[in-house]
């Protein structure tokens, strides 16, 4: 486990394509620019294979910060090893230390994700309806009150 690579980006895109083929999977260009702008990027690999792959950004400061998860993706043949959780729990950790109130976006249909959102804190505040494109699946917004 460590921070992502710009060189990382390329095997981000093809686990996107994997993982979100009926969606607008990122492009490695949307990874390395994420990556670029100093969000909090992380990776796991297996056998030097990037295997998965997690970002937050923060997108307002104190004095009531929020964040919110731009992506997590596992590698189909290593999921089910709890490597989403690993994942997620080093995205919350630069969180919380600052206090901050943590968004994301899950498809309602994504009952895997979903449950590990909510055993770690989440709660569905809403739907966003056509969220994804361009298979128009609905999304629920999620949210995770600041820890300290």
């Amino acid at each position: 486990m460590g921070p992502l690579l710009r060189a990382d980006a390329e095997r981000c895109a093809e686990l996107e394509e994997l993982l979100f083929p009926g969606d607008d999977p990122w492009s490695a260009q949307a990874f390395r620019d994420e990556i670029g702008a100093g969000h909090v990027y992380v990776g796991v690999r297996s056998d030097g294979l990037l295997v998965g792959y997690a970002g937050l950004a923060f997108t307002a400061g104190p004095p009531q910060p929020e964040a919110e998860v731009h992506t997590i993706g596992v590698d189909p043949a290593h999921q089910g090893r709890g490597l989403g959780r690993v994942l997620l729990h080093r995205l919350l950790t630069p969180a919380d230390e600052v206090g901050a109130t943590i968004f994301l976006e899950v498809r309602t249909d994504n009952e895997p994700a979903r449950r590990l959102y909510e055993s770690e804190g989440f709660e569905i505040v809403g739907v966003r309806k056509r969220y994804y494109r361009p298979s128009g699946a609905d999304a629920y917004t999620m949210r995770r009150d600041a820890r300290a």
